[in-house]
């Protein structure tokens, strides 16, 4: 059953939530309830804190730290390279 909401916001905010919602062809209302609803959701699922990892997946971390600007498409095509002279 859907029940009318009535809120006092900032109008700029109002405008730009309108263009937004518009974009994703979506209602304001539908944009708010989504919003309203995954808050209300959050509280009833794990964290990541909360979730058990088994020992088998803890065995697989090796502790290698990977530079963040790796190529790795550059560092396999040189593997390849050297495995198929």
């Amino acid at each position: 059953m859907d029940t009318k909401l009535t809120l006092r916001l900032n109008k700029d905010v109002i405008e730009k939530a309108k263009e937004y919602a518009s974009s994703h062809q979506r209602s304001l209302s539908n944009l708010i309830e989504s919003y309203l609803k995954a808050l209300v959701e959050k509280d009833n699922i794990k964290s990541d804190n909360d979730i058990e990892i088994s020992p088998f997946v803890k065995s697989l971390r090796t502790g290698v730290k990977i530079p963040v600007d790796l190529d790795y498409k550059k560092e396999y095509g040189d593997y390849l390279e050297e495995k198929y002279k």
